[in-house]
C-alpha cells in the first residue's frame, strides 16, 4: 500500500457496499488507487463470516477461500464500472479494528460503513467504527447507510485546536474536488444564566470567535481561492449544531479532538457524538 490509496473496510454488508461505493466516488475525483481490506477473524465457535460464505471454525480453509472469492469479485465488478479506476482487494487475518488501524498508517483514508456484520441492530455505529475512528493514522470517513447526498456544503468544525486546523485544510480539499462551497462552524459556549461575567456582549464574543476561525482558514484560502467559505459563529453545543448541519450537508469533517478534550481522549465528544448521529458522510481528522 501507499500513502494515497484509499482503503475501504470491507466484509460484504449492504453498509460496507456503501462505503465503497462513496470511496469509489471519491477516488473518481481525486484519481487515488482503492483497496478493500477484508479482515478474515478467526472464530472459535460457528459464527456469520459474510454473504454467502458459511460459518465456520478455526482453522476453516473453505471460508476463507469463499471470503478470498468474495473480494476478488468485489474489486473486478467495481474496477469494470468504473473504467480508468485503479482497485485492488485484500484478505488479512486478524482483529478488524487492530488491523485497520494498522493499516491506516500506509494510507491516504479509511473508509468505513458505519455498522458491519454482527453489530447489535440497537447499536448504531458499530463497535469497529467507533474504535478504528478513535485510533487510525490517517482521516476516517464513516457513511452511513442510505444514499450519501451528493449536494450541498462541506461542513466542518473549526474551534482552533491543532486537529481542527487539519479538519479546514481537508474540508477545503474535498470541497475544491466537488466544486461546492465549504461552511466552517465555529461554536463557542456562552456564560451559564447566572454566571454571565460584568459587560459582556455576545455579539462581541461572537466576532472575536470568527475573527479567530478567519485566522486559521488564512492560508487555506491562499491554497485553494477559488472555494467559497462562510464562517459561522454560533453559541450553543457544537455536537447538536454540527447534527443539525448535517441533514443539508454532503460531508461534515471534524478533528479527532477539540479545545476541551483531555489530552489522553483519543476520540472526542463532538466527533462520538457526529458518527452515531450525524445525517450524511462523516470525516474525522487527526494530526499525523
Amino acid at each position: 500500500m501507499n500513502g494515497e490509496e484509499i482503503l475501504v473496510g470491507y466484509d460484504g454488508s449492504a453498509d460496507a457496499t456503501v462505503a465503497l461505493n462513496w470511496a469509489l466516488d471519491e477516488a473518481g475525483r481525486s484519481g487515488r488507487p482503492v483497496r478493500l481490506a477484508y479482515v478474515f477473524e478467526w472464530l472459535t465457535v460457528a459464527g456469520w463470516i459474510g454473504p454467502g460464505v458459511a460459518p465456520g471454525v478455526w482453522p476453516d480453509e473453505t471460508a476463507r477461500r469463499q471470503v478470498e472469492e468474495l473480494v476478488r469479485r468485489t474489486a473486478a465488478d467495481a474496477a469494470a464500472d468504473r473504467p480508468g479506476l485503479t482497485v485492488h482487494g485484500e484478505v488479512f487475518d486478524g482483529p478488524p479494528a487492530l488491523v485497520l488501524q494498522e493499516r491506516s498508517a500506509d494510507a491516504g483514508m479509511l473508509v468505513l460503513g458505519s455498522r458491519g456484520h454482527g453489530g447489535f441492530a440497537g447499536l448504531l455505529t458499530g463497535s469497529t467504527a467507533v474504535s478504528v475512528t478513535a485510533h487510525a493514522h490517517c482521516p476516517v470517513i464513516v457513511v452511513r447507510d442510505g444514499r450519501p447526498a451528493t449536494s450541498g456544503p462541506v461542513v466542518v468544525g473549526a474551534d482552533g485546536s491543532p486537529s481542527s486546523v487539519e479538519a479546514l485544510g481537508f474540508a477545503i480539499e474535498r470541497a475544491a474536488q466537488r466544486d461546492v462551497p465549504v461552511r466552517a462552524l465555529r461554536v463557542w459556549e456562552p456564560p451559564r444564566e447566572g454566571r454571565v461575567p460584568p459587560g459582556f456582549d455576545p455579539e462581541e464574543a461572537g466576532a472575536t470567535e470568527r475573527a479567530a476561525a478567519e485566522a486559521d482558514l488564512a492560508p487555506w484560502r491562499e491554497t485553494f481561492p477559488d472555494v467559497p467559505v462562510e464562517v459561522v459563529a454560533n453559541p450553543g453545543s457544537p455536537s447538536a449544531l454540527l447534527v443539525e448541519e448535517s441533514r443539508s450537508a454532503q460531508l461534515v469533517v471534524v478533528g479527532s479532538r477539540g479545545r476541551g478534550g483531555l489530552r489522553g481522549m483519543l476520540l472526542g465528544s463532538v466527533s462520538q457524538q457526529l458518527i452515531q448521529h450525524a445525517q450524511c458522510p462523516v470525516a474525522v481528522v487527526r494530526e499525523r
